[in-house]
């Protein structure tokens, strides 16, 4: 692969075009790759190369010259560390020379391949494939260990003569790959208690000021909270979620429940306009939610104050 001017998106949809994106070897199935990137020999001497991935990729990289971008946020790959993608992200390198000094992996498949199995569905339950690079998967030696031994079990069964279980074998050992990997960003999670209390705290504070602000229009979005953060959605609302057992949406509700307790004893507005002040475009979606979360309708909660 050449360097691309910066305005030159290339798209990537296949198996065969990420092969040839990046000058590798034929592939020896249409829908599923594992590419080593010590046997990639491409240099990329302009400013930035890009492309949009229509495949799902699973990939670990170890370099000490490249740089990264993927979606709209930096990476560098200086230390070893692993990122799941989604399809139809833009990925583009920046100042990358795969010839020196990189190592690795990326498994690669299309979405076809698991379109009509038990995967298709389950995939969207992996929601590190929603993380922004920066919340990459840093693995110790015997956790790059243990993914090595299933991706070989993949690469042995579309290497071979396909017969009528071969593809689900792959994707059985994809899955398990992906629970390898829901594994590993747990023990991250853990290990990264200390910085994940922090932000838990500076979330908290965010939502609590955003309800406290009385010019505020509408429930605050964890998309929203995510970008005050500088984090992906996916990756706050799972740390919360690791850190005290409720999602991000769970605590902006906690809090939008408080707001409206307030509203509905201390002033004389009806259930319909606290309804409308707190973002509901129907009150009964807000009665519905209270009625939930405390039990009660607002108009029972107000009259046993």
């Amino acid at each position: 692969m050449k360097g691309n001017n910066m305005s030159e998106i290339m798209r990537v949809s296949s198996i065969s075009q990420l092969h040839g994106f990046i000058g590798y070897d034929k592939p020896l199935h249409p829908m599923v790759t594992l590419i080593d990137f010590s046997k990639v020999d491409v240099c990329v001497t302009e400013d930035v190369g890009q492309a949009i991935f229509g495949l799902y990729g699973i990939i670990f990289k170890k370099t000490t010259s490249s740089n990264f971008k993927y979606g709209r946020k930096d990476y560098d790959f200086n230390e070893a560390a692993l990122l799941c993608i989604a399809p139809e992200q833009l990925l583009a390198t920046m100042g990358y020379n795969v010839a020196e000094g990189s190592e690795g992996w990326g498994l690669f498949f299309h979405s076809d391949l698991i379109r009509c199995s038990f995967l298709n569905e389950k995939i969207k339950d992996y929601t590190f494939f929603s993380y922004d690079m920066n919340e990459a998967l840093h693995l110790s030696e015997q956790e790059n260990d243990t993914l090595l031994s299933v991706l070989k079990t993949i690469q042995h069964e579309y290497s071979i003569n396909m017969d009528n279980v071969s593809t689900d074998l792959i994707i059985s050992n994809i899955e398990m790959l992906l629970n390898y990997c829901k594994r590993f960003y747990g023990r991250q999670f853990i290990t990264r208690s200390t910085a994940n209390h922090s932000v838990v705290k500076k979330f908290e504070q965010l939502v609590a000021a955003y309800f406290e602000n009385e010019n505020c229009e509408g429930l605050p979005s964890v998309k929203y909270c995510a970008e005050n953060l500088n984090l992906s959605p996916n990756y706050l609302s799972d740390l919360l979620k690791q850190e005290t057992g409720k999602s991000a949406i769970e605590h902006i509700h906690y809090h939008l429940i408080d707001r409206a307790k307030n509203l509905l004893v201390n002033t004389t507005e009806t259930v319909s306009e606290i309804a409308y002040s707190l973002g509901f475009e129907q009150p009964q979606s807000f009665s519905k939610l209270f009625k939930k979360k405390m039990g009660v309708t607002p108009g029972k909660f107000r009259n046993k104050r």
